[in-house]
C-alpha cells in the first residue's frame, strides 16, 4: 500500500509540477499580450479594455486552481482529481498558444507600422571637384579653395563636412568659403572660381535634371564620401511638431516621390522635387483636395536667407524641412505631415495589391526601377503591374504637357490604389501591403497617429457598405495654373526655364484647401448651366482664365543665355581626341526687358 501511494504521490507531483510551469508560461504570456493590446492606442477602446478583463480573469481562474493542486493532500488514488488537473493544464497550454500568437501578431504589426518612422536616418556627404582638376585622393588637395553651407544645422551642408575636414586636416592646408546654397557654389565650381566643394551625395539626381547640369556626373568626380547616422528629431523640425496633432481632425500631408535604387529607405534620400503631392483630408466629411506642385513652379525658397524666387525642385536638395516650410509659405496652410516613398516601394505595393487598372493615353517607355532595362507600356485600358505603373507615373518627356500629365498620371495611379487597397481582405496580401510601406516609406507620422487611421477606415468601409460608389473619398483635384518663362538666377548665373503660377490660381487653390480644413466656410452653388448632351465633368479648381502672375514682369530676361554653362561644359571631339574646355564665361546680367516665352517646358519633346 505505500509503494501504491508513493506512486500516486510522484505522478502528483509531476502534475503539480507541470501546473506550475505552465501557469508561469501563461501567465507571462498573456503579459505579453496585455502590452501589445495597451500599444494600440485609439483602436476600439472598449472593446481593448473588455478583451483586457477577460484575460486577467482567465489567469485568476488558472491561478485559483493551481493553488488548489496543491492543498490537495495524497492518501488514496483519485482518478477525478488527476484528471481535472490534466484538463487545467491542457487549458493553460492552449492558452499560451493563444495569447502567443495573438501577441505574436499585435507586435509584428506594430513593429511594421514603428518603421515608418525612421527615427535614425544615414546622411551622406561627398567633397566633390571637376574632373578635369587631376585630384585623385583627398590628399591631393592642398592650398585649394573649399566651398561648404554656412546652415550649422545641415547634416550633409556642414555638419559631416566639418567632420571629413578635421580628419584630414584640410582647414589648415585650404581655404573655406561658405555660402548660402548650392546653386552658387556649383557655378563657382564650374568657372573655375571655385576648386572643390561639399554637397549631398545624391547631388547627380539633385541638379542633373537641371538645364547646364545634365553631364554633372561626368563634369565633376567625388575626391571623398562620409556617412553618418543620426537622428532625424536632431535636424529636423518637421519631426517634433507633429506629434501634437490628432489625425481625427482635419489635416494636410505632403507626399513627396524619391527617386532611389534601393530596396529600403533608410538613407537620407532627399526628394527631387519630381513628384511633390500637397494633400488635405477631412476625416469627418471623407473629402480630400489633391494638389500636384509641378517641379519647375518659381516660388520663394523659404530657407534661403533671402528667400529669393526659384525652382521649388531646387528646395529639396536643403532638405524636408525647407521643402515643406516653402510649400506652407507659398499656399498659406499649414503641413501637418510628410510621407517619403521610393520607386521601389510603389512597385512592390502595386505588385501587392495585385496591379491597377488604367487607360493609358499613348505608349509610353521609361527605365525600370532598378535602371537596368527599359520597359513599355501601350495605349489602351491596362491592367499595369508594379514596373509598368512606374512608367506611367514616371514619365514626362513622351507627354504634350510634361510635368502637368505626369502628375495627373501620379494622381490617377494613386487613387487606383486606394481603391484596390479598400477590397483587401486575405491575410498574405495584407501583409505584403505591410512590408512594402514599412520598407518603402519615411513618415514624421507617430505610430499613435498612423494606428489612429483605423477609425478612418472604419468610416470607409461603413461608407461603402452604405452606397454603391466606388469613389468612397470624394477627391477634389486642384490645378496650379500659369504661365512658362525664362528668368535669370543670379546664383547659378543661367537663364532656366520657370512655371510662374497664375495669382488667382493660386488664390482659388488656397480657397479650397482652407473649406476642406474646416478654416473657412463653403459658399453653395446654387445656380449652375449644364446639357443632357454632354457628361457631366467635374471642375478642376485652378483651372481657368487667368493672366496675372505671382511675380512682376521685370524680372524675366531674354533666353539666348540659357545654354551658357553648357557651352562652358560641354566636351568637343575631334579626331577622336576630346578635348574639354575649362575657360571661365563671364556671367550674363539680368535683362529687365520682357519677352515672349512658350508656356510650354522647351525641354519636352
Amino acid at each position: 500500500m505505500e509503494k501504491e501511494e508513493l506512486k500516486e504521490l510522484e505522478r502528483k507531483s509531476k502534475l503539480r509540477f507541470l501546473a506550475a510551469v505552465f501557469f508561469i508560461i501563461s501567465i507571462a504570456v498573456s503579459g505579453f499580450l496585455i502590452y501589445e493590446i495597451f500599444l494600440l492606442t485609439g483602436i476600439e477602446t472598449l472593446i481593448r479594455y473588455i478583451v483586457i478583463g477577460i484575460l486577467v480573469l482567465i489567469d485568476l481562474v488558472f491561478f485559483f486552481k493551481t493553488r488548489d493542486l496543491f492543498k490537495v493532500k495524497v492518501r488514496k488514488k483519485n482518478k477525478r482529481g488527476k484528471a481535472k488537473s490534466v484538463v487545467l493544464i491542457t487549458f493553460m497550454v492552449f492558452y499560451s498558444i493563444l495569447c502567443f500568437l495573438a501577441g505574436a501578431t499585435i507586435f509584428y504589426i506594430y513593429g511594421k507600422v514603428s518603421n515608418m518612422n525612421k527615427v535614425y536616418v544615414t546622411y551622406s556627404s561627398s567633397l566633390i571637384t571637376k574632373s578635369t582638376n587631376g585630384i585623385d585622393t583627398v590628399d591631393d588637395i592642398d592650398g585649394f579653395t573649399i566651398g561648404i553651407l554656412d546652415d550649422k544645422n545641415s547634416p550633409e551642408g556642414y555638419i559631416i563636412p566639418q567632420e571629413i575636414i578635421n580628419e584630414n586636416n584640410l582647414k589648415k592646408k585650404n581655404k573655406l568659403k561658405k555660402y548660402n546654397d548650392y546653386s552658387s557654389m556649383l557655378a563657382d565650381l564650374y568657372s573655375d572660381e571655385l576648386d572643390s566643394m561639399f554637397i549631398s551625395s545624391n547631388y547627380v539626381s539633385m541638379f542633373s535634371s537641371t538645364n547646364g547640369y545634365e553631364d554633372i556626373a561626368s563634369d565633376t568626380k567625388v575626391v571623398v564620401s562620409k556617412e553618418k547616422r543620426m537622428k532625424k528629431s536632431d535636424v529636423s523640425k518637421s519631426e517634433n511638431e507633429s506629434s501634437g496633432k490628432s489625425v481625427n481632425e482635419p489635416f494636410t500631408i505632403l507626399l513627396m516621390g524619391i527617386d532611389s535604387t534601393d530596396e529600403v529607405l533608410t538613407k537620407n534620400a532627399i526628394a527631387n522635387g519630381d513628384t511633390l503631392i500637397l494633400i488635405t483630408f477631412n476625416p469627418k466629411t471623407l473629402n480630400a483636395t489633391m494638389l500636384s506642385i509641378p517641379r519647375d513652379s518659381y516660388v520663394p525658397i523659404a530657407c534661403w536667407s533671402d528667400k529669393a524666387e526659384n525652382k521649388i525642385t531646387h528646395a529639396a536638395g536643403y532638405g524636408t524641412d525647407c521643402m515643406m516650410n516653402t510649400i506652407e509659405e507659398y499656399f498659406d496652410v499649414n503641413i501637418d505631415y510628410y510621407a517619403k516613398i521610393n520607386f521601389k516601394g510603389l512597385v512592390k505595393l502595386v505588385d501587392a495589391v495585385g496591379g491597377v487598372d488604367v487607360d493609358v493615353p499613348k505608349r509610353l517607355c521609361t527605365d525600370d526601377s532598378s535602371r537596368k532595362k527599359e520597359i513599355c507600356i501601350d495605349e489602351g485600358h491596362q491592367h499595369l503591374d508594379g514596373e509598368e505603373a512606374l512608367v506611367y507615373a514616371r514619365n514626362r518627356k513622351q507627354l504634350a504637357n510634361g510635368d502637368f500629365g505626369r502628375a495627373e498620371h501620379q494622381q490617377e495611379i494613386i487613387k487606383a490604389l486606394m481603391n484596390k487597397i479598400k477590397t483587401v481582405k486575405d491575410v498574405s496580401t495584407f501583409t505584403k501591403i505591410l512590408d512594402t510601406v514599412s520598407d518603402s516609406i519615411d513618415t514624421n507620422l507617430t505610430t499613435g497617429q498612423i494606428l489612429s487611421f483605423y477609425n478612418v477606415g472604419k468610416d470607409i468601409v461603413k461608407k461603402s457598405l452604405a452606397a454603391d460608389d466606388s469613389e468612397i473619398v470624394d477627391i477634389q483635384q486642384l490645378y496650379l495654373s500659369g504661365v512658362g518663362r525664362m528668368i535669370y538666377d543670379k546664383r547659378s548665373r543661367l537663364t532656366l526655364w520657370n512655371y510662374v503660377p497664375y495669382a488667382g490660381s493660386k488664390k482659388a487653390i488656397i480657397n479650397a484647401m482652407k473649406v476642406n480644413l474646416g478654416l473657412k466656410k463653403h459658399k453653395t452653388i446654387k445656380k449652375f448651366n449644364f446639357s443632357i448632351n454632354e457628361p457631366y465633368e467635374k471642375p478642376v479648381i485652378g483651372k481657368g482664365n487667368y493672366t496675372k502672375t505671382t511675380v512682376k514682369v521685370s524680372s524675366y530676361t531674354p533666353s539666348r543665355y540659357s545654354t551658357n554653362r553648357s557651352s562652358r561644359s560641354s566636351s568637343t571631339t575631334r579626331n577622336n581626341t576630346t578635348t574639354r574646355s575649362t575657360t571661365p564665361t563671364p556671367s550674363p546680367k539680368p535683362s529687365t526687358k520682357p519677352t515672349a516665352e512658350p508656356t510650354t517646358d522647351p525641354n519636352n519633346p
